[in-house]
């Protein structure tokens, strides 16, 4: 007959008890996390102690605010030193350069990033995956020095290999290729794939595998960015990844709507400034000087005034989602926002509602399905909330949206790599574009306009005649998503 040992089970219980208390302590005197994560980690531990336990290590953990690079070694460095003085001065903006009641979010930008403000560049918008990487493949095709290029996703697919080929032909010829990956959002490339890259003088990294994370417990920390520096001449950024679903290839998503950049002139100084720093966090052996060779005089650009802002966990957190909420606060007629992923950060989700409430036109557009199934429920809650507060929510039903973009009073606008939501603020490493342009912001708000039209608005009858299970999932998910 079997007898149940309840000495063995006290004995765990204890043990379990002690740990949680032990980590409770920590999250709560220890780690920078804000009252609704910790809350939900004491849930979990208090529900589920032993792998509850473990599931935080993985997930839970910060990185500290150790800097990926020594800034003082930026070449960007007493350009950035000057302008904040001519900020200080009120000698840095000419008359009409900016919207003057944008200055103060340039000046923010300026403190808490060290984001230059660059006024000679051109920039030119994509929005559709063939457009950008026809456009990317024949700059590539005239590199002559050297190809930076850094992205969450790479595929061993059709597009995958195209590119692979690419840049292993421009090996051969003698230009410098390295090309940086997030080791989890490319996790199904194989060890062979960038072999003949390699082979012919190439060079590779992988952002944290899937292996190092769990040893390091950083798994929930990924590298969102997605950039290109082409002879230091030409730079690419923006929402695209490499692989065949960007074509829209995909039966399961159709039409893959997404915003990509492509920059000349200052700018894109500073994305090669972004890859250098974040290649040389991954092995002092290869690192990439700041020489002159790769930052040549910038030819012939524009007049288009931006700035390139970084966000990450290793820094001082939020600086992109600082620059939105700054941006929204400043809006008097229109904000347009299009997110895959609407899981706003308080801050975010109390400045659209009281824009909203103000009478501001806040028009928000998500997709009409889900690539994560946990995300997509509460992209939709959140979603509600602000149509109660009187925003507006359309559904995009031209295949996926994938674009992060926002533009508010024809005045200013941002694309890149953040989601409105908390993996962006809080977990991942990020870049956007902030674009002082009225006639960027044009662009940009006629292209919202043209996706109205193959958009379908949310309405109450809609929210509201939703299933129980839908319901039951999209609770679920919002008291989950403090977890991220």
């Amino acid at each position: 007959m079997f007898f149940f040992d309840w000495q063995w089970w006290n004995t765990v219980s204890n043990i379990a008890l002690i740990i949680n208390i032990i980590l409770a302590v920590v999250m709560i005197v220890f780690e920078d996390k804000k009252a609704s994560s910790i809350w939900a980690w004491l849930m979990v531990l208090f529900f589920i102690p032993v792998i509850g336990f473990f599931l935080y290590l993985l997930l839970g953990r910060s990185t500290g605010q150790q800097k990926w690079s020594d800034s003082d070694d930026l070449p960007s460095k007493n350009l950035i030193e000057k302008q904040k003085a001519q900020f200080n001065d009120d000698k840095l903006f000419t008359p009409g350069s900016v919207p003057e009641r944008f200055n103060a979010l340039i000046g923010m930008l300026m403190r808490n990033d060290d984001s230059v403000f660059s006024k000679n560049n051109s920039v030119r918008m994509f929005t559709a995956g063939e457009d950008k990487f026809e456009a990317l493949f024949d700059d590539i095709d005239s590199a002559e020095h050297h190809i930076h290029m850094e992205y969450y996703i790479m595929r061993d697919d059709q597009l995958g290999r195209r590119l692979r080929d690419i840049l292993t032909r421009k090996a051969e010829e003698g230009v410098k290729v390295r090309f940086l990956y997030d080791g989890i959002g490319s996790r199904k490339i194989g060890k062979k794939f960038f072999s003949e890259l390699r082979k012919h003088g190439g060079e590779t990294k992988s952002f944290s595998s899937v292996v190092s994370a769990l040893m390091r417990f950083r798994l929930n920390f990924r590298n969102h960015r997605k950039l290109v520096v082409i002879d230091g001449a030409i730079g690419y950024t923006g929402g695209y990844n490499v692989g065949d679903e960007y074509l829209g290839r995909s039966s399961k998503f159709g039409f893959w709507r997404d915003t990509h950049l492509r920059m000349e002139g200052q700018s894109v100084h500073l994305l090669q400034e972004r890859f250098i720093s974040d290649w040389n966090k991954y092995g002092r052996d290869d690192s990439i000087p700041f020489e002159d060779q790769y930052f040549p005089p910038p030819g012939p650009g524009g007049d288009m005034p931006l700035q390139i802002v970084s966000s990450g966990p290793d820094s001082e957190g939020g600086e992109i989602m600082h620059g939105f909420i700054k941006a929204i606060q400043e809006a008097e007629d229109y904000i347009y926002i299009q997110s895959p992923y609407f899981i706003p950060s308080s801050g975010i989700l109390a400045s659209l509602r009281v824009a909203a409430l103000s009478g501001i036109d806040v028009s928000i557009m998500i997709p009409n399905k889900p690539d994560h199934p946990f995300v997509y429920p509460t992209t939709f809650s959140f979603s509600a909330e602000m149509m109660k507060a009187g925003a507006k929510i359309h559904i995009y039903d031209n295949g996926f949206l994938h674009a992060k973009t926002m533009v508010i009073d024809d005045k200013i606008s941002t694309v890149g790599t953040a989601n409105v939501d908390i993996r962006s603020s809080e977990l991942n490493f990020e870049m956007n574009t902030f674009i002082y342009s009225e006639d960027f912001a044009a662009e940009m708000k006629s292209t919202f306009e043209a996706d109205m039209e193959q958009s379908r608005q949310l309405t109450r009858e809609m929210y509201e005649s939703r299933s129980y299970y839908q319901k039951f999932k999209e609770h679920a998910s919002r008291l989950l998503s403090p977890l991220l």
